[in-house]
């Protein structure tokens, strides 16, 4: 009788136990629905840049990457030339813009913000097969306000000089005529709206002379760098200051706006040290120490 009841005792508490195992089992989330403790969501949005086409291979390797980094992200690239891009910053169209020039006076007291990424030469191009190597800043000025007219003044063949330049709103213009004292002064016998138009130019012209960002211009077939003073457009030379004609990469934000999560990730990785090779592999000079 003793032993039949120790056995039924026996048997009700080990079914309670059953009970409660079950009870704890059924009130636990499964593993898999349970977030990581302290773990963060992952990055999304949409970004936009717009600004100077000098800056489109920067501007694209730092996309590139940090879209394969966060790929909830999605930046867009509008090349409009750095004034549009500075006013599509100023009234809210664009997120980030993109200056191939220093700000203004007038565009800071806008509310308007400049952070340099990078430094560019701007390299004087002649057709490939132009006998002129070398020329001065002070001859590149005359050339281009038509007080030198021809290639033999300067000790190049026989021939009418043609002068490609940019369009007003053009960073790249504004930067060259800075530095070349030729600011509303040029003599252009074309003014084309992108970089790219203007290496086509004076590739397809044995007189031409322009000017083009120097990580548009390595690499390219038809065309050739001068030196100016004698010193050439390369990494060296703009970092060391050296090659005269040269100016910054700029990011422009508006000061009252805050930006978006993704804008202000993609901002700071920009101008980052980090981001330093992908800015060198696209032709320019980091900033970023």
């Amino acid at each position: 009788m003793k032993r039949t009841m120790k056995k039924a005792m026996s048997m009700l508490a080990a079914s309670a136990l059953l009970a409660l195992t079950l009870a704890g089992c059924g009130n636990t989330p499964a593993e898999s629905d349970t977030p990581e403790e302290g773990g963060a969501a992952a990055l999304s949005g949409t970004v936009a840049t717009n600004g100077s086409t000098s800056m489109e291979k920067v501007i694209g390797n730092l996309k590139e990457q940090f879209e394969a980094d966060n790929s909830g992200v999605t930046i867009s690239y509008d090349a409009t030339g750095s004034s549009a891009g500075i006013e599509a910053v100023a009234n809210g169209t664009a997120d980030i813009g993109l200056s191939s020039r220093a700000m203004k006076d007038e565009e800071t007291a806008a509310g308007l913000t400049g952070t340099t990424i990078a430094l560019d030469g701007i390299a004087i191009i002649v057709n490939a097969g132009s006998q002129v190597e070398d020329l001065t800043v002070e001859q590149i000025g005359q050339i281009f306000k038509g007080e030198i007219t021809n290639w033999s003044e300067v000790g190049g063949a026989d021939g009418e000089i043609a002068c490609i330049g940019r369009e007003n709103s053009s960073g790249t213009r504004d930067g060259f005529e800075s530095i070349t004292g030729t600011k509303d002064a040029c003599k252009l016998s074309q003014e084309l709206t992108s970089t790219g138009a203007v290496i086509e130019a004076v590739k397809n012209s044995p007189n031409a002379i322009g000017y083009a960002s120097l990580s548009s211009v390595e690499g390219q077939e038809g065309i050739k760098a001068v030196t100016v003073g004698g010193v050439a457009c390369s990494e060296a030379t703009v970092l060391d200051g050296t090659y005269e004609i040269q100016r910054p990469f700029v990011l422009v934000t508006k000061n009252d706006t805050a930006l978006s999560e993704a804008a202000q990730a993609f901002f700071d990785y920009a101008t980052a040290a980090a981001a330093g090779d992908l800015i060198r592999n696209a032709g320019a000079v980091p900033a970023a120490k």
